[in-house]
């Protein structure tokens, strides 16, 4: 972490307090992630495990146009709020719907949760930092949002192995009350608020997609499918290995992700973004490959390390790509574009890996392996982009 990254005015009170809100919301829904698969599988429903990951997903990439939409006109705080009240409302009522249906159900409506808080988020953190600290900023706030990966599903194992699956759904409440307590005063960012009204949901094909952060979506996507196939298959993979807390690669995962986090925003902001991704990129190839290969405690927890490193690297550096290619007051949607390609990748990539796996444990190295080539296809990509690039200068 950089020497003034606290000293400096821009990191304030206000930056701090949406940091803590990320965090909460964040450990609100990943708590819950290490124990699904075996809610699902007492309910009878262990075939549908791949729909888990995938169905949440899919709400929340159809929510992103709407939601990048809400951000640009009404405020950066409601959409926020309104992802943690999807978070809170699903906890209260996962012990309520007991059946299979009710659970996918839930899984569908939890998924606007993430749909609306993240998009809001980045562009309120953007707004309050200067342009050439935004690789760093949104590090730090990507940082505490990550925590969540380690603490949500930390917290999640505990309570559920000494209490009930009940009280792991009330805790995820909790968390997300207050997420959405901390964001309530807080000053709106957006000038020339509009007013909700039924209008604003009328979308068009450029809120789905904003052309111009088309390269960063496309990496993005490339990137996070691998994300859905963990998700999926490493509860389940770490209880063959005899990790008997689900959330232990999550941990390693997340604190591997910590100590790059910040540097590589930093370095972003004076190198540029291609040249980290291309780092990043490489570590995920790797840590896929690692995952797949482990047989051990030790060596699941390295592959999660290295996976750390990737997931360090990515998301702040493509998080800055893109609000670097948006349009002025247009930062919302050119986000939501970025995470419609990340929940696609996270949906597809959990529900195939889901179908495939169908509970026969051996296949989860093949899995991994198969997906270690999606960051060389990426890497072509940006290379790709790279030689259109310099083609078009020499024209």
């Amino acid at each position: 972490m950089s020497q003034f990254a606290f000293s400096s005015p821009v990191y304030n009170f206000r930056f701090g307090l949406v940091c803590l809100s990320s965090l909460l919301f964040s450990s609100s829904y990943n708590m819950l992630i290490p124990e699904l698969p075996a809610y699902l599988s007492r309910l009878g429903g262990a075939e549908y495990k791949g729909l888990i990951i995938s169905l949440f997903t899919l709400t929340a990439g159809l929510s992103r146009p709407f939601s990048g939409r809400l951000t640009d006109t009404i405020g950066r705080i409601p959409v926020m709020i309104a992802g943690g009240i999807v978070c809170l409302v699903c906890g209260l009522f996962y012990p309520v719907l007991g059946s299979v249906s009710g659970f996918l159900f839930l899984r569908l409506v939890h998924g606007f949760s993430t749909g609306f808080n993240p998009t809001a988020t980045a562009a309120y953190v953007a707004d309050i930092i200067p342009r050439e600290r935004w690789g760093e900023a949104l590090g730090l706030q990507g940082l505490c949002f990550s925590l969540g990966f380690a603490l949500g599903p930390a917290i999640g194992s505990l309570v559920k192995l000494h209490y009930s699956f009940d009280i792991l759904f009330y805790t995820s409440s909790v968390f997300a009350l207050l997420s959405v307590v901390i964001l309530v005063n807080m000053k709106e960012t957006l000038g020339h608020k509009q007013n909700f009204n039924p209008g604003l949901l009328r979308i068009t094909k450029r809120d789905i997609i904003a052309p111009e952060v088309l390269p960063a979506a496309m990496i993005t996507f490339f990137s996070y499918v691998a994300f859905g196939i963990i998700l999926t298959l490493i509860p389940d993979w770490s209880e063959h290995l005899g990790i008997s807390n689900k959330g232990a690669f999550f941990i390693a995962f997340t604190i591997s992700s910590l100590t790059v986090r910040i540097i590589a925003g930093k370095v972003s902001d004076k190198v540029g973004r291609p040249p980290v991704i291309y780092v990043g990129l490489v570590f995920l190839f790797v840590a896929l490959l690692l995952i797949g290969y482990s047989g051990s405690f030790a060596g699941l927890m390295t592959g999660s390390a290295v996976y750390g490193m990737a997931m360090g690297i990515l998301p702040p550096t493509l998080n800055a790509w893109t609000i670097d290619m948006s349009l002025e007051g247009q930062r919302g949607r050119a986000l939501a574009t970025r995470y419609i390609a990340l929940e696609a990748g996270i949906g597809l990539g959990a529900f195939f890996s889901g179908w495939y796996y169908s509970d026969i444990i051996n296949r989860i190295p093949a899995i991994m392996y198969t997906a270690a080539v999606i960051p060389l296809i990426a890497l072509g990509y940006m290379w790709y982009l790279r030689y259109r690039r310099a083609e078009v200068k020499h024209r």
